[in-house]
């Protein structure tokens, strides 16, 4: 759910101290069409907040002005000099949001906006710098090293992190303020335009101002990776869904393309743009006003500000190309610099990916896994449901006159790739017995992130029936026929026990839980030893699956059944 407060935000461009004679990232692509209209929308839109901001500018150096004049957009754009202006009405202030969002625009973040929101809601300062860290997300994992250069342990975070860090040098992602105070820091509808003279503000009005690290990503705009992934991110939303092929900004561009030439994916054209012969563009790919393309030259995943040409049978690929650069030969530093870029990108292409997609294991579509295994879970399901109708009455009943409360008990669990689903069982325990849990987990009598412990207190007299019996798993065949669970699979867990093993996690989450499965058979129960064998079970079911082994497990599971029930009496 978004939050409704409706704020004010600035996103800030600041000047880069480049070299002589040439300039930054950021100070490019807003001065050259069509770069500009991409850059500048996807600042304003790529933030976690843009739907929760009632006036959002772009604040650009003046010195930039001018070259911007002749780029047409509708976004609200303010020049600054030495200060910079916030354009507010002082009497309508009260019409805003508590913050002013001041946003670095040197970063596009991913965050979610109302876990920050919660958190500076807990702030008592009334400035608040907030750091984007990739490495505060869930599931990362840091190597810690000794002063000898030993590992000493490992951090594994399972959840996104906020941390306190200290106050920055410079301006951080974003800059949070409460609208009360503004006009201790504004001078003339200004606020200081260097982040120490900020601070320094803030300090002089005895203006307390904290500084959090908070789990998230994060793009650097004046990398060019990170560019190179911003403007691609901005295609996908720009791109008609149905459209094939490139875009041009506009219905007279005037461009050229050869009958031969091939352009691939998303790719932007700006005007006067020459593609010539046997050429090759791939997107996402911009390219600026002016540029020519010769003959039998490759473009793949890059940005071309105007008027430069890439020579003949040039191969260009993950590359920013400015109007400071120039096309070189062969042997050259650039292409040394454009190889070295490309493997560079590639690698960090890989490791994004592999952290941010789970290693799942996959089976052929009519395989038995994910065909015939589906068939026979829901013939299992609907038998055993038949042959059950007449006891679930009886059992509701006695659950109903012995333990008030409901009939069922529902809990989250995460089934196949981490869909989660409510399991269904017969209730055994008292109402409220979830938060007593907490409470008992000190004497738990098995490792890992799962509770178990003899004669529980909170387990009722029919419940531990039906827990002996196993009949309170009955309803859970109706997740079965719902796809939501297998006759046969790794035991249904919530979140927060998968999070403590993220490979385990991925493999046991790479089919649906089951109703009974190996571990349930084969654990021994000795101490120390439940959470490890609950991943060793898991793991090698998934790893062996077949439908000898599934038939195996249904055996062994009937047998231990109907001893269970047999001894019971």
């Amino acid at each position: 759910m978004k939050t409704n407060v409706k704020n004010l935000q600035v996103v800030v461009i600041h000047k880069k101290d480049s070299p002589p004679g040439q300039s930054g990232i950021l100070q490019t692509s807003v001065s050259d069409e069509p770069l500009a209209a991409i850059t500048l929308d996807g600042l304003m839109n790529l933030n976690p907040w843009a739907d929760t901001c009632e006036c959002t500018s772009i604040a650009i150096p003046e010195t930039w002005e001018k070259e911007l004049k002749s780029i047409p957009t509708p976004l609200n754009i303010t020049y600054y000099n030495k200060k910079l202006p916030i354009r507010l009405a002082l009497n309508s202030r009260k019409n805003y949001g508590q913050w002013l969002i001041i946003s670095n625009g040197r970063y596009v973040t991913d965050v979610d906006q109302n876990w920050l929101f919660q958190i500076l809601a807990d702030q008592d300062a009334p400035v608040v710098a907030v750091t984007v860290d990739p490495q505060l997300t869930s599931f990362k994992e840091k190597i810690r090293i000794s002063s000898k250069g030993t590992i000493a342990g490992f951090r594994r975070l399972y959840s996104d992190i906020a941390q306190e860090a200290p106050l920055p040098t410079d301006w951080p992602c974003h800059v949070f303020v409460r609208t009360n105070i503004l006009e201790n820091l504004m001078t003339e509808d200004s606020l200081p335009l260097s982040f120490p003279e900020f601070t320094a503000k803030c300090e002089t009005n005895s203006l307390a101002m904290n500084s959090l690290k908070i789990a998230g990503g994060v793009l650097d705009l004046e990398t060019e990776t990170g560019f190179l992934d911003f403007i691609a991110r901005r295609l996908d939303v720009l791109w008609p869904k149905k459209a094939r092929g490139y875009m041009q900004i506009a219905d007279s561009n005037n461009c050229s393309i050869a009958a031969d030439a091939r352009l691939h994916g998303k790719v932007v054209l700006g005007h006067n743009v020459h593609i010539g012969p046997g050429a090759i563009v791939l997107g996402p790919t911009v390219i600026g006003d002016n540029v020519q393309i010769r003959r039998n030259a490759i473009v793949n995943s890059a940005v071309i500000t105007a008027g430069k040409t890439v020579p003949e049978k040039y191969h260009l690929k993950n590359r920013i190309i400015t109007l400071d650069q120039q096309f070189q030969h062969k042997n050259s530093s650039l292409q040394k610099q454009n190889r070295h870029s490309s493997s560079c990108c590639a690698a960090a292409a890989a490791v994004q990916k592999k952290n941010h997609e789970n290693n799942f294991r996959v089976w052929p579509r009519f395989s038995y896994v994910r065909c015939l295994k589906r068939i026979g879970d829901i013939i299992a399901a609907m038998i055993f449901l038949i042959l059950f109708a007449p006891v679930m009455p009886v059992l509701a009943l006695a659950i109903k006159v012995i333990s008030p409360g409901p009939v069922f008990f529902k809990d989250k669990r995460q089934g196949l790739h981490g869909h989660e689903f409510n399991c269904i069982k017969f209730r055994t325990m008292i109402v409220g017995a979830d938060k007593i849990q907490t409470k008992l987990r000190i004497v738990s009598q098995v490792d890992g992130p799962q509770f178990k412990m003899e004669d529980d207190p909170r387990v009722s007299s029919i419940g531990r029936f039906l827990r002996d019996t196993c009949l309170d798993e009955i309803p859970q065949f109706f997740n079965v026929l719902m796809g939501q669970m297998s006759l046969v699979g790794p035991r249904p867990s919530p979140k927060a026990e998968n999070s403590m093993c993220p490979p385990w996690r991925d493999a046991r989450l790479s089919i649906r839980p089951g109703i009974t499965g190996l571990w349930q058979i084969s654990r021994t129960r000795q101490e120390g030893q439940d959470f490890q064998e609950w991943i060793y079970y898991d793991t090698k079911y998934v790893k062996n699956l077949s439908w000898r082994l599934d038939l195996w497990i249904c055996w062994q599971t009937t047998k231990k059944l109907i001893w269970d029930f047999v001894r019971h009496f």
